[in-house]
């Protein structure tokens, strides 16, 4: 609501700018109206923007896997060059970058590389890259100077919190007291000291019986609650990344979401979108945020399941 006045506010006061301009035929007044118009669109630009990321895990920082495809030489030195563009892209960002694993290719280029991505919506953003990218161009490596086209993988993961933290709330608890049964002398038998406890959201039971005191019980119960709460988020997280990985297309021929071309004309097209751009090297060197805003922006972005 706070930035919806904000923009409303800025709007009107642009209105009310221009009507003393037009009133006064004041040029500079004008100019003024023109340029605080055009920051207020880029401002609402990006708040659209921000509006996509609402996933769970889009402020996480991203791991990012390059992987070379079929073409051989060729499709390892793309590998590379798309870790090049990745890289820039990130520099441009203010993002921290970190290489975790480099694995060099034979001739030239790489055969795969995994590096993370550090810094605000970082996943949120270069999710969007997830998918196996086509280059057609004159290859460097063929002495005949043939239109070649290679592949590479490009798959990002959140980097999920390592540190689990369960946070259980009272009214999600249901604790029971009893009598313990089995072996313990007439005490265990005269007493409500067992305790039960019951996680509503989940259905987890954890329950105590073996010390004499209640609340020593109710502890030790609390405690194994814990863990398995804790044991079924890392399970969830597990299956998560397990889903990714299985959703992942071959890196071949028609499995592409995008295609650079450098020959015989030069273009960027992203296949999902058909958002397009002539200026390949731009790209290359970069300049991948209209891609990811059209790619945001058409609601396409958000893994399935």
């Amino acid at each position: 609501m706070e930035t919806h006045e904000k923009f409303s506010d800025g709007l009107e006061e642009c209105e009310i700018l221009l009507d003393l301009a037009m009133e006064e035929s004041d040029e500079d007044t004008l100019n003024e109206v023109a340029q605080q118009i055009q920051y207020l669109g880029h401002d609402i630009d990006k708040f659209s923007l921000s509006l996509m990321l609402n996933g769970d895990d889009d402020g996480c920082n991203a791991i990012v896997s390059i992987n070379a495809g079929a073409g051989g030489t060729d499709s390892q030195d793309w590998a590379e060059m798309l870790f090049r563009m990745y890289t820039r892209w990130i520099e441009k960002r203010g993002y921290k970058f970190n290489v975790i694993d480099f694995q060099p290719g034979d001739e030239a280029g790489i055969k795969s590389v995994t590096f993370t991505a550090s810094g605000e919506y970082a996943y949120g953003y270069i999710k969007t890259e997830n998918g196996v990218h086509r280059l057609v161009r004159i290859s460097p490596f063929n002495a005949g100077g043939k239109r070649h086209t290679s592949f590479a993988s490009v798959f990002v993961y959140p980097e999920l919190d390592k540190e689990i933290i369960v946070e259980i709330e009272d009214k999600d608890l249901r604790i029971d007291v009893y009598r313990a049964s089995g072996a313990g002398g007439q005490h265990v038998n005269k007493t409500s000291s067992a305790v039960r406890i019951t996680h509503l959201p989940t259905g987890i039971v954890a329950q105590c019986q073996q010390e004499s005191s209640q609340h020593r019980n109710k502890d030790i119960a609390m405690k194994v609650l814990k863990a398995r709460l804790h044991q079924k988020e890392k399970q969830k997280q597990d299956e998560k990344i397990q889903k990714m990985h299985d959703d992942k297309d071959d890196i071949a021929w028609g499995s592409q979401i995008r295609s650079y071309v450098l020959h015989p004309y030069q273009m960027v097209k992203d296949h999902r979108t058909d958002f397009e751009i002539g200026n390949v090297n731009s790209v290359l060197d970069g300049g991948i945020d209209p891609f990811i805003d059209a790619m945001l922006l058409s609601g396409q972005s958000q893994p399935s399941g």
